[in-house]
């Protein structure tokens, strides 16, 4: 998604450019960089290759289809020998009493039994005849589907959002509303498309099919009660940060927010994350007042500390708190803090978002569990380590904002395999109890993961902020990151885990001027230019793709070594074409990211603005390789700041060329939409993507951008909707090869 240009990350830790001077003055890793040799030599060193696994068979060395050339037109561009249907839309009734969605806006209940909006990470969990979760294929499942933002809310009603009384309004996920009171259909709309959306599908003769009225299909909502835990040693602490009016002791809480990139767990749930949840609240400035402490809490999250100014027409987030002063489904939208204490208001609500949401999507009585100890920040996906019996699991996240970080959760508890379909009581075991990181990256190629624990001086004695305990570091995260020095990256996305060695991906989707210039550049984020097209200003607008692999340890492993897997750029890009892109591969802005379980395909989705003059986003296929497969260069930057020009050299890690043969363009969506989500059956032959936010940049009151799927016969037409669609080759083989 698009995200705001104002960096909430405001702290003086090192950029790269910073840490590749201090290397290069080390004898000890200025020997690394000597000669050339970069992670070609490092590959070599003992306990790099530590964490292979045992290759997966039938994996993939070139792929097997045309590349899609880039397109504009309203509809799903797939290869020849391609097709595809569409499974769900946004608004699809989950409860056959329901009517069939309007496309319209005239519905009238409150949207807690359709299908959300803005489908995103999403997968598959396959029933086996005693109704248990199984890996094997067995012919019926359920797909669970995040739901991401409320951009797009405008298409939700009859006329546009309503705000102070006036109809036909388009609130972006940033944008602000006009003062006033939001009418309260329209807002329970939008609280409740947010979330997650779990139905039972079926293989039939003609494909997949859903199940109607499956006693398995349910919503989880931004309004579903869900319990909060943590370690046991920090739970008291923890708990008492999401006090509010609704529940006195903080052991629950209610809902789950713009779900993202989500996780997929060894025993078989679902993870869903938190992601931009901060712009939800605002202040009516109604009373009390927050201490310094609390607002360099929510400051550093971009959540509201301050009421809007006396003379100000608007204010920042969805209006939601705006709808009835006694209805706490809406005054909890509010962190004014009007009550003598935090169990008499709604002052700590955002506190209890930001998390991983464990979800049993086999047992829909089951509650929902926020995973305090895996941390608090914007939440993009949750990948787990290759998992070995014995040892511990590892869970790679990345916190999707400019110059935020890439964190890993190692559990306490070490793998059993028999833990598979526990639910959420094995997910007890596993993520209530374990050690949080940060990375640190440095410039010879190398990287620490830093522990964030109160028992550290750099976190015990921060200034910027007093953590009163490890609870406070779990839930303020960010802030014990930024008191570590972790490194400051370019919007760290999409995690995903290479099946055949255990290497790490991370998409880094992109940056802004304001933050990345010829002499503002590091060896992780090496590039600073102007984009071809001018459509995306200057900075990094096209983003790549960067790897590590654990050293000795594994999953436990306290460094690592990195490289950069893939530069997106447009073909004609010049200098910042590092990857060598052509106009059948070329792409921007690097979002979803996934292997195949079958083939090895490292499947890339883009969330994109620079390249959408001349095409739409994308789902490219690329064959691997791995950590070191490379070898060092210099990037040229070049600049044009406020008139002049400025330029610089960088010197980076960058992995083997891939070329056509082993990166392709497979998908191009309609415009406006972002490509985002993946999931295959385990023979690869059925793949599930999800198609987001099509029309996105319609105009209020304007024609849409786009009218799909309506307009591919897909429901009633009208107006676009996000919807999943299901992949498969017309002859019934193998997806990518």
């Amino acid at each position: 998604m698009s995200h705001p240009d104002t960096p909430c990350n405001t702290s003086n830790n090192t950029h790269f450019r910073d840490v590749l001077a201090s290397s290069l003055a080390d004898p000890s890793r200025r020997s690394v960089l000597r000669g050339g040799l970069g992670l070609s030599a490092l590959a070599m060193l003992p306990g790099i290759m530590a964490h292979a696994s045992t290759p997966v068979s039938g994996m993939a060395n070139t792929l097997g289809f045309a590349s899609v050339d880039k397109s504009l037109i309203d509809n799903v561009t797939l290869p020849p020998g391609y097709r595809y249907t569409v499974l769900h839309a946004t608004g699809d009734s989950l409860d056959p009493a329901l009517p069939a969605y309007s496309n319209s806006g005239a519905e009238t209940d409150d949207w807690s039994r359709r299908i959300g909006d803005h489908h995103d990470g999403m997968d598959l969990y396959f029933i086996d005849a005693n109704g248990r979760y199984t890996t094997t294929d067995t012919g019926r499942a359920v797909l669970a589907v995040n739901h991401e933002s409320s951009a797009d809310s405008y298409f939700m009603h009859p006329n546009g959002q309503t705000s102070n009384g006036v109809a036909g309004k388009k609130f972006s996920q940033f944008g602000e509303w006009d003062l006033g009171a939001r009418p309260e259909l329209e807002v329970l709309k939008e609280i409740n498309h947010h979330g997650v959306s779990i139905v039972e599908i079926v293989r039939t003769p003609a494909g997949w099919r859903r199940v109607p009225g499956s006693p398995l299909n349910r919503r989880i909502t931004a309004q579903t009660p869900v319990r909060i835990d943590g370690p046991g040693a920090h739970i008291g602490a923890i708990r008492s940060m999401m006090v509010t009016r609704w529940n006195a002791d903080g052991g629950m809480a209610r809902g789950t927010l713009n779900n993202c990139g989500h996780g997929k767990t060894p025993w078989g749930t679902f993870l869903g994350c938190e992601e931009n949840w901060a712009f939800y609240f605002g202040m009516n400035g109604s009373g009390g007042s927050l201490d310094a402490r609390e607002v360099a809490g929510r400051r550093r999250y971009g959540v509201a500390f301050e009421a809007p100014a006396a003379n100000a027409k608007r204010a920042r987030s969805q209006g939601w708190h705006t709808v009835s002063a006694s209805d706490d489904r809406f005054t909890r939208w509010n962190l004014d803090a009007v009550g003598a204490g935090a169990g008499q208001d709604f002052r700590n609500e955002a506190n209890t978002f930001g998390y991983n949401v464990e979800i049993d999507p086999l047992a829909p009585e089951s509650t929902p569990v926020k995973r305090i100890a895996m941390g608090r920040f914007a939440h993009e996906a949750a990948v787990v380590s290759l998992p070995v019996p014995g040892q511990p699991l590892a869970f790679y996240q990345g916190c999707d904002a400019r110059n935020e970080y890439i964190y890993k959760f190692v559990t306490a508890a070490a793998w059993d395999p028999r833990d598979v379909g526990g639910g959420v009581a094995v997910g007890d075991k596993y993520l209530n109890e374990g050690k949080l990181f940060v990375a640190r990256f440095d410039a010879d190629g190398r990287g620490e993961w830093v522990e964030l624990a109160i028992s550290d001086p750099r976190i015990a004695n921060y200034a910027a902020y007093k953590f009163a305990n490890q609870g406070d570091v779990f839930v303020n995260a960010r802030h014990a990151a930024d008191a570590v020095g972790a490194t400051k990256m370019d919007r760290p996305e999409w995690g995903a885990v290479n099946p055949r060695n255990g290497d790490v991906y991370f998409t880094l989707t992109n940056n802004s001027a304001e933050n990345r210039t010829p002499g503002r550049v590091d060896a992780a984020n090496p590039r600073a230019y102007m984009d071809v097209d001018g459509r995306k200003g200057a900075g990094n607008p096209n983003g790549h793709i960067i790897r590590f692999r654990e050293n000795d340890g594994g999953s436990v492993a306290k460094a690592f070594t990195w490289d950069i897997f893939l530069f997106g750029a447009e073909e004609d890009a010049g200098d910042a074409n590092l990857s060598g892109l052509s106009a059948k591969n070329a792409f921007s802005s690097p979002d979803g990211l996934w292997f195949s379980q079958a083939t090895g395909i490292c499947w890339i989705q883009t969330d994109d603005g620079a390249m959408t003059d001349e095409t739409g986003c994308m789902m490219l296929a690329a064959i691997p390789g791995t950590v070191g497969d490379g070898g060092k260069v210099t990037v040229k930057n070049r600049m044009v700041i406020n008139g002049a020009e400025q330029s610089g050299t960088q010197e980076t890690f960058i992995g083997a060329a891939l070329g056509d043969a082993k990166l392709r363009r497979f998908l191009v969506a309609p415009p406006g939409a972002e490509v985002t989500g993946v999931a295959e059956t385990p023979d690869g032959r059925t793949m599930f993507v999800n198609i987001q936010h099509p029309g996105e940049n319609t105009k209020a009151g304007g024609t849409p951008e786009s009218l799909w799927p309506g307009n591919q016969s897909y429901g009633r037409p009208g107006r676009p909707r996000s919807a999943t669609i299901i992949i498969t080759r017309e002859d019934g083989g193998v997806i990518g090869v």
